[in-house]
């Protein structure tokens, strides 16, 4: 069985069992969340919602807080001393899919 959640502005395909990183939630390690349901398949047979599946939901646990990899973000004009270097690290949130039901 796998379902497919929104969050963050982003979907996700995930399964009972699975470690997603997700965009950043302000919730602690250990904190339980629910995600809507946008589709969803068991043993063949898919659902989709309209935007969401009703009656089902998708539970997860926050298992971490952190920061990605750095990403260097670098602009320049040619033949006009113009340099910019910048550093970026995108926060996230993994969480561990509990349940789906």
């Amino acid at each position: 069985m796998f379902a497919i959640i929104q969050t963050g502005g982003k979907q996700y395909k995930v399964q009972v069992g699975d470690v997603v990183r997700v965009e950043k939630l302000e919730l602690a390690v250990g904190d339980k969340v629910k995600f809507d349901v946008l589709l969803t398949s068991d043993n063949g047979v898919v659902v989709a919602g309209n935007p969401v599946v009703n009656g089902v939901t998708c539970t997860a646990e926050v298992v971490e807080q952190g920061k990605g990899d750095k990403i260097v973000v670098y602009k320049y004009k040619p033949k006009k001393n113009y340099r910019r270097k910048q550093g970026h690290r995108q926060p996230f949130t993994a969480v561990k899919i509990l349940e789906i039901k």
